[in-house]
């Protein structure tokens, strides 16, 4: 067995072990129920949240929101809390070079107030309302989050971070994400004018043990520096790309497995020439994806594939546009070789109007994941986003930090037509909440006027709720409507937040006794 298998194997046990039955229970993509009718549907009683460091710019200003939606059947208990995890060790420069600097102190954090400084610390209110924390600078440390009864289904905590200078300018937005044990994330790259690094934070007790393998165009590309990368307990470790290789890669794809333990993983992909922004893990290999809510105003748009198995994946590529199901020109199918990555330029693909890209097998269906790496603006203007391949809404997807202007939302109704529901909650500083159902017709994307809050102060948050009709996919856009120059953006897709899982109905049965 090579040691991405016993990756996965391991993977899987430690999953197990951690959620137990209910992770075996939830609910597919398409909203069938595994388990049956005799499966309850439950909400969540523990919610843990992973965010990365969010920057190693001194003129980064960092803003988290945390905010959980009403979930009926919950008691009106429970506590949310996000802490910093311990620092780095490596300052992010992928050796152990920086310890001894890290052991004298950082001079100028404390002259900005030190340890207060680096604890972006969020007390989560009531569910229902959105709650925010600010930080400035450089010395940001990871965060590590757990919400239990009534704040834990559908926790969400959004991190942006703005940057008005220097490589990675523009704004930087990610959703913490839960521990898990494999992520994929095709988009990265190597080259001179990127620097891209992998946070891993983990939240455990015990240190966790990482494999990192990067794969470029022509396959697995030869590293023995991301073998067994030890994360310590409640820690982080920031580890620059090109340390791990020599390898000029412009599309890459990062796979990190977790031989034990479990972590939090996001790319960080900084540019001086085009800003930077955060890769999310996409979904797990399949054989068909969706990647919605590329902006209407996008002026280049990458397409970056991989499939992980030993057989070639032929795929159909289309755009879901608001009138219907596209072929763009040039695009109509492409294939992914094997075990490498493959990189395909769409240009200005939805040419003013909003769009998700659909991709389906033309014939045989084999794994694949897949991301969008998305320019807004021109020349010294330009700014990166990066819109992985998403699971669908499911039963209810949650967006935090919204604003009253730059708040774009993207629905997509790739098959049958759908019907949604978005709710506002209210503001972080006042405000009540609103609602508003949308039609969206099969086939196409809708950038939808979102609700907001009657009297909106501060920043809100959206949920979405299918009502009837087909799977969603949603993807929401941030922009700086103050500065029309400047085309800075991010982009996060609103998979299904896991606010509830299926738990089967039981019944004693002493016959299990008996030999």
């Amino acid at each position: 067995m090579n040691r991405t298998t016993l990756s996965l194997i391991a993977g899987a046990t430690a999953l197990a072990a951690v959620t137990g039955f209910a992770a075996l229970s939830t609910p597919d993509a398409s909203g069938a129920d595994p388990a049956g009718a005799a499966a309850a549907r439950l909400p969540v009683e523990r919610t843990s949240l992973l965010c990365p460091a969010p920057s190693t710019s001194d003129l980064a200003e960092t803003s988290y929101t945390s905010f959980t939606p009403v979930t009926k059947g919950t008691e009106n208990k429970g506590k949310a809390q996000l802490t910093p995890a311990a620092q780095e060790s490596d300052g992010q420069t992928g050796d152990k070079s920086g310890e001894k600097d890290d052991a004298k102190g950082d001079e100028k954090s404390d002259k900005k107030g030190g340890a207060e400084a680096a604890r972006p610390v969020v007390q989560p209110k009531a569910p229902g309302t959105p709650v925010t924390a600010t930080t400035n600078g450089a010395g940001t440390p990871a965060s590590v989050g757990t919400a239990e009864g009534s704040y834990a289904p559908g926790w969400t905590v959004q991190q942006t971070t703005e940057v008005a200078a220097g490589s990675g300018r523009g704004l930087l937005g990610v959703n913490c994400t839960a521990p898990d044990t494999q992520f994929w994330f095709p988009g990265a790259a190597t080259t001179a004018d990127r620097t891209d690094y992998v946070h891993l934070t983990n939240p455990d007790d015990s240190a966790a043990v990482v494999d990192i393998d990067l794969y470029g165009k022509d396959g697995a590309v030869k590293s023995t520096v991301g073998d067994g990368i030890t994360v310590p307990a409640h820690g982080s470790e920031a580890i620059l790309l090109s340390t791990l290789s020599d390898a000029q890669e412009a599309d890459l794809t990062v796979h990190v497995g977790v031989r034990s333990g479990r972590v939090g993983a996001a790319v960080q992909a900084l540019s001086d020439k085009t800003g930077g922004d955060w890769l999310a893990a996409a979904t797990d290999p399949a054989g068909s994806l969706v990647l919605p809510g590329i902006p209407k105003d996008a002026t280049a748009v990458r397409l970056v594939l991989f499939t992980p198995g030993d057989t070639d994946a032929d795929l159909k590529v289309r755009l879901a546009s608001p009138t219907g199901l596209i072929t763009p020109a040039g695009h109509e199918t492409v294939r992914v070789k094997a075990g490498m990555t493959t990189g395909v330029d769409l240009g200005e693909v939805t040419r003013g109007e909003a769009g998700s890209l659909v991709l389906t097998p033309t014939d045989r269906s084999v794994p694949v994941v897949a991301a969008l790496r998305v320019v807004r603006g021109k020349g010294e203007k330009q700014e990166t986003a990066f819109i992985p391949a998403s699971g669908p809404v499911g039963a209810r997807a949650t967006a935090a930090d919204n604003r009253a202007k730059g708040t774009v939302l993207s629905l997509a109704a790739p098959g049958k037509a759908a019907q949604v529901k978005v709710t506002a909650s209210a503001g972080s500083e006042g405000g009540t909440t609103a609602s508003r159902t949308y039609t969206i017709k099969g086939g196409t994307t809708q950038d939808v006027q979102v609700p907001v809050p009657a009297g909106l102060k501060g920043t809100y948050a959206l949920t979405v709720e299918p009502v009837s009709g087909g799977p969603v996919y949603a993807a929401r856009t941030l922009t700086q409507p103050e500065n029309e120059d400047a085309a800075a953006f991010t982009v996060q897709t609103l998979p299904d937040d896991r606010g509830m899982v299926a738990v089967p109905e039981a019944e004693e049965n002493l016959s299990v006794l008996q030999k």
